[in-house]
């Protein structure tokens, strides 16, 4: 069950959530639902992201945001249908578009432009398009999703994404800096080992007892993380408990060492 903010705090605010279909973003979404935010999602998955709606307060929209100007008219569309500024950004489409590890010589162009596409471009984007209007508010919360391949090497060793991962960062802290005199802040959420789809769970099973094992003796904590710790995360740097922090970088992966 998701858990319910009972403070009041994010009472019809609007909140726009990216990647909202499955795993992260079906839990960011629904959580700011239950707190009482009017939550505008988007995802290319149309019956995932229909069900991230059913039974909350949620507006979808199906759009492909590896186009830059679909993110754009996503961003005016919710200021239009709700008539002011985005209160809270989450930047969360992302990942690794079934791509496996290949050695750098054998990577594609195509393939290196599709995950920055995904991961980088379309956070920078979103931001372009919802920035004049949270300026001319003063105020606004920007929380960018990114991944423990921001700061160190990916599990996943596709250089790509620990490429965009780390950019990620660097746009964070960049805007951050440019945005935080206008009252708005923008930090990341980095998860750490979390089994959020089917294939990530079979990649996981694929690992045999004994790596299971190996993995999870470097997590303080001992267990895979949920998409629940991740939607916590983001609330708080959306809350006013987080008003004087930006441009950091919050690790969410039980201790992982």
């Amino acid at each position: 069950m998701t858990p319910k903010l009972h403070d009041g705090e994010f009472q019809d605010r609007v909140v726009a959530v990216s990647g909202a279909a499955i795993g992260f973003g079906r839990a960011i979404a629904r959580s700011f639902a239950a707190a009482g935010a009017l939550v505008y999602a988007t995802d290319i998955q149309v019956q995932a992201l229909a069900e991230t709606a059913r039974g909350a307060r949620i507006v979808t929209q199906v759009a492909d945001l590896t186009d830059r100007r679909a993110c754009a008219e996503w961003i005016h569309t919710i200021e239009r249908d709700s008539g002011r500024a985005i209160d809270v950004l989450v930047n969360n489409a992302g990942g690794m578009l079934g791509q496996r590890h290949k050695p750098v010589e054998e990577v594609s162009d195509a393939d290196w432009d599709a995950i920055f596409a995904l991961n980088v471009d379309a956070s920078f984007a979103t931001v372009r398009a919802a920035a004049p209007q949270m300026k001319a508010a003063g105020r606004g919360r920007i929380i960018n999703i990114s991944s423990g391949a921001a700061f160190r090497p990916s599990r996943t060793r596709i250089q790509a994404y620990a490429s965009a991962k780390h950019a990620v960062l660097g746009l964070t802290r960049q805007l951050a800096v440019e945005l935080g005199p206008y009252g708005i802040t923008v930090n990341t959420v980095a998860p750490g080992l979390v089994l959020t789809e089917i294939e990530k769970q079979k990649d996981w099973d694929a690992l045999g007892a004994e790596r299971q094992k190996s993995l999870l003796q470097g997590i303080a904590l001992g267990r895979l993380g949920e998409a629940q710790d991740i939607a916590d995360a983001t609330l708080f740097f959306a809350s006013s408990r987080a008003k004087f922090i930006t441009g950091q970088m919050l690790p969410v992966n039980g201790g992982s060492f």
